[in-house]
């Protein structure tokens, strides 16, 4: 035994046994519920990324033991996944030659590993901040149904080839839209099995209908011997012992798969955290960002180190773990450990599996989570999100998964500074009978004769600030004919949690725009951070008008204290 083998072995002996008896058996039983689902979707995601079916198996192994390790959630199912064998597909379709795709693979998984690490080491858990929830929604809605489209051609066995609905399109025209007869035929009573086992069987049932299927046709094809008809097959499987590989170490092959790498590491670490937040939600419990980082990096580390590709949380293991009682991530170790024992029992009937049901797998899997109500509930709520929401599922069907998520940033950011180029400035007038100030559009209120009430209602930053003095002149502008002559402006300060440079000059600005229309800009509410950072700035030197305590302070009286004394106070 070497030492480093020995803290892992400390670790897991400490855990086992600090768990109680029926903890333990919580968790033998979730991860036996778990293994079996994960056999056939490890092989089919494998097959989906181009590569050898038994580099799924490889995948969730010792990546499992590594998250059960450094990870914190405990029931986040770390393996293979659909939308990552699509990106990973991608990636390898552009190897220089003399890389396999399994080689290609180990690099991909290393690189993954090593930019989570970093982002662990740098603390960049606000990593998953770059992608919107409309931009998520809308690459998982466009992976899943270029998923299902890149297995047509495998269901019905035609030749036709491609992921991208152009390229798959044209592949299938130049074969004719030729199709097998006794593949198509596996293929989709495959699939109407499984959509019959969810239907009618019991979820305990449901659960092992993906395993029993696949024993099932390898029991057929193999007495049927229906390669002879020209079933593909998967065919006879190298051993599947698992040894130590190393990733290749060419820097041009590093260099050509770092972006990629970078994309699907962005995607594990945000898909991941999504998945193991929300069922901390459900259990009452708390996921670490950090932690879910290092685990996700040394999940990938192992798999660059083992023979396998690159992993993350899956979103229907992890529920199935959480509804089968997973208590700890000590699961995770018994599904590798399952895992094993399934390697060295499968890997000859494996040989006889059609890979049209594999394909069927898939198919009905990712499906399954196929949901358009979001985009119903986008279109309601906001438009233009729902409109990115839907680009970004076009880019992914028809162009590109890289494209799509580089697209959908940008479309998130040129989102947030369309919403904040304009600070939201508010007219308000006193709620009769009370201190309070509300919109005047909103509220029956009542105005001061002479003094301009308006509420800023966010933070005055490089964004927006630009615009502050055009914003306040419009309301200047439309004031009553034969009302009052303005002689101040009062602004309500209290939503501003923070003013940067840009800021500070746009409300210097203000101040002397109006002093030249002879009026006196004051202030109320202003936030004691705020009034420090103001203060350090020595705004004193140009600022001639008052800071009130309170809004109606200001606006019914016409002097107040200085306004150094207002920021000692505040």
């Amino acid at each position: 035994m070497n030492s480093a083998s020995e803290p892992w072995l400390a670790t897991l002996r400490r855990r086992l046994l600090q768990r109680s008896p029926d903890a333990l058996r919580a968790d033998v039983m979730a991860a036996l519920v778990v293994s079996v689902l994960l056999i056939p979707q490890s092989l089919a995601y494998a097959m989906l990324a181009g590569l050898p079916p038994q580099i799924g198996l490889y995948a969730s192994l010792l990546p499992l033991l590594a998250y059960a390790l450094w990870g914190s959630s405990p029931v986040l199912a770390v393996g293979p996944v659909a939308v990552l064998a699509l990106m990973i597909a991608q990636a390898l379709g552009a190897l220089p030659p003399g890389v396999s795709p399994s080689e290609g693979a180990l690099v991909l998984a290393a690189e993954v590993g090593l930019i989570l690490l970093l982002a662990a080491a740098l603390r960049l858990d606000a990593l998953a901040s770059l992608l919107s929830v409309p931009v998520l929604h809308g690459f998982e809605t466009g992976a899943t149904l270029t998923i299902a489209l890149s297995q047509l051609p495998v269901l019905l066995g035609s030749p036709a080839q491609g992921f991208e609905l152009p390229g798959l399109w044209q592949s299938a025209q130049s074969s004719g839209f030729a199709w097998h007869g006794w593949t198509a035929g596996f293929g989709l009573l495959a699939c109407g099995l499984l959509l019959a086992g969810r239907r009618w069987l019991r979820p305990g049932l449901a659960r092992l209908a993906p395993m029993g299927l696949l024993l099932l046709a390898m029991a057929a094809a193999s007495a049927g011997d229906v390669a002879s008809h020209g079933v593909a097959l998967v065919g006879t499987l190298p051993p599947m012992d698992l040894h130590t590989s190393l990733p290749r170490t060419e820097a041009e092959l590093w260099w050509n798969l770092a972006p990629s790498a970078l994309l699907i590491a962005l995607i594990t670490y945000v898909s991941s955290l999504v998945v193991a937040e929300s069922l901390a939600r459900r259990r009452g419990e708390k996921v670490q960002a950090g932690a879910e980082l290092r685990g996700l990096a040394a999940a990938n580390l192992c798999a660059a180190f083992s023979g396998g590709m690159p992993v993350a949380g899956s979103f229907s293991r992890s529920v199935l773990l959480h509804e089968a009682g997973s208590r700890s991530r000590l699961s995770g170790v018994f599904v590798a450990l399952f895992m094993g024992l399934a390697m060295g029992l499968l890997a000859g009937p494996l040989a006889s599996l059609p890979k049209s049901v594999l394909a069927a797998t898939i198919l009905v899997a990712v499906l399954s989570g196929l949901k358009f109500q979001p985009f119903v509930e986008a279109w309601r709520y906001a438009r233009a999100e729902a409109l990115l929401m839907a680009g970004v599922a076009a880019i992914v069907l028809c162009w590109s998964v890289s494209a799509a998520l580089a697209l959908g940033v940008l479309g998130s950011i040129a989102l947030l500074l369309q919403r904040t180029a304009r600070p939201h400035v508010a007219l308000i007038g006193r709620v009769p009978g009370t201190e309070h100030y509300r919109n005047v559009g909103r509220h029956a209120v009542q105005c001061q004769p002479g003094v301009l009430g308006l509420r800023i209602d966010e933070s005055l930053l490089f964004t927006n600030a630009r615009s502050l003095a055009e914003v306040v002149q419009s309301f200047l502008n439309h004031t009553e004919p034969g009302a009052e002559p303005m002689r101040r402006v009062v602004l309500l300060m209290s939503p501003v949690n923070s003013i940067d440079f840009s800021g500070l000059e746009a409300l210097r600005e203000l101040h002397s725009h109006l002093k030249r229309q002879g009026l006196r800009l004051d202030l109320s509410e202003v936030k004691g951070p705020v009034l420090d950072r103001l203060r350090a700035a020595n705004w004193t030197r140009w600022f001639e008008g008052e800071v009130f305590l309170s809004h109606h302070q200001g606006m019914v009286q016409g002097q107040s204290n200085p306004v150094d004394k207002l920021v000692d106070e505040s």
